[in-house]
C-alpha cells in the first residue's frame, strides 16, 4: 500500500536519511515502497533534547535515520533508560514498550512510543510544578 504525504510550503522531512525541504507551494508525494520517513513535526533537534525522555527520543530518532552508527545510539539508549527507570520507576512499562519495538527493529513504532514517554514526563513535570 502506498503512503501519501502532503508537505506544507517550506516544510522539511527526512527520507532515508536525506533532508528534503519543500518549495514555496504545498506538495504531495506518494511513497510506493518501504522507506524511512520522518516529518518535520516529528524531528527533534539535538539542542531541544534537554530531558531524559527527550534524549531517549533523540537516540531512537538517530537509530531510525543513521544506520551507520546504530550501535552507538543503542548504547546511549540503554544508558539513558537505565538511569531514567532508576530515578522514575513508573516509566518502566513505557520503556519496555519502546525496547520491544527496538528489538523488532520497528524504529518508527519506537519513536511513537517514545513520544508517549515524553508526554508522560511532561505530565509529571506539570504535576510537580502545580504542587509547589
Amino acid at each position: 500500500m502506498a503512503l501519501k504525504i502532503g508537505l506544507k510550503p517550506n516544510e522539511k522531512m527526512i527520507l532515508n536519511g536525506v533532508v528534503i525541504t519543500n518549495g514555496k507551494n504545498r506538495s504531495e508525494f506518494v511513497i510506493e515502497n518501504k522507506a524511512m520517513i520522518l516529518r518535520e513535526k516529528d524531528i527533534l533537534l539535538t539542542e531541544e533534547a534537554k530531558t531524559y525522555c527527550s534524549q531517549i527520543y533523540l537516540a531512537i530518532q538517530m537509530m531510525y535515520i543513521d544506520w551507520k552508527n546504530l550501535a552507538e545510539y543503542h548504547k546511549t539508549y540503554r544508558t539513558l533508560v537505565r538511569e531514567l527507570v532508576e530515578a522514575v520507576p513508573s516509566t518502566l512499562d513505557k520503556v519496555s514498550e519502546i525496547s520491544q519495538c527496538l528489538m523488532k527493529k520497528e524504529y518508527y513504532q519506537a519513536l511513537k512510543a517514545a513520544r508517549k514517554l515524553m508526554d508522560y514526563e511532561q505530565e509529571m513535570l506539570n504535576h510537580v510544578c502545580s504542587a509547589t
